[in-house]
């Protein structure tokens, strides 16, 4: 349950009703943590904006990688809600719910090749611990698999965007839409 006002699509009017049509239009479906944001409605557009430069535009990381950092981070703020949308997006690459299920578990007990497992130290530890030792060793273990500089900030990107969403979402209440049917198209 929201714990602020939420404007939902048929209470909408002016530029909110515009940005919710825009999404619509785009995305087929409006998401709970764009409403959120329903009394502000400049910030839905440029959180879009921010949401596909970090997990859509040209990178050295693929989109499997983007989405399993997202799940990671969520995971370890037990934010359920990205949790969800995610591992649905990693799914559709991976085709494998178990090893997607159990990375939001423990990333550690499924095989993953070394810099992907570097990635999810990364997101694991820049979110648990930021400050620590083990941030500094993911990004020394990247640059000794080839990881050029443009895929570690990539990765800091994708980390530091669901940590704002994460929070956003846990800290304003955002529920989980109830039809997950399709998931958003692009």
């Amino acid at each position: 349950m929201a714990r602020i006002q939420v404007i939902d699509y048929n209470e909408a009017t002016g530029d909110l009703k515009d940005v919710y049509d825009d999404l619509l239009g785009k995305r087929g479906k409006l998401a709970e943590v764009h409403k959120i944001q329903s009394l502000n409605p400049a910030t839905i557009i440029h959180h879009m904006d921010l949401y596909m430069a970090i997990m859509y535009a040209r990178s050295p990381l693929s989109r499997a990688q983007r989405e399993m950092m997202a799940v990671v981070v969520s995971a370890a703020n037990n934010c359920e809600y990205c949790q969800v949308h995610h591992k649905q997006a990693l799914q559709h690459y991976w085709k494998d719910q178990d090893r997607v299920d159990k990375l939001a578990i423990d990333y550690n007990a499924i095989a993953l090749d070394q810099s992907n497992l570097a990635l999810c130290d990364l997101a694991y530890h820049l979110t648990a611990t930021p400050s620590s030792q083990q941030v500094e060793q993911a990004i020394d273990k990247l640059k000794q698999l080839g990881q050029d500089d443009r895929s570690i900030l990539d990765a800091h990107l994708v980390i530091a965007y669901f940590n704002f969403v994460n929070r956003l979402v846990l800290g304003l209440g955002v529920a989980i839409e109830s039809d997950q049917g399709e998931g958003y198209k692009y």
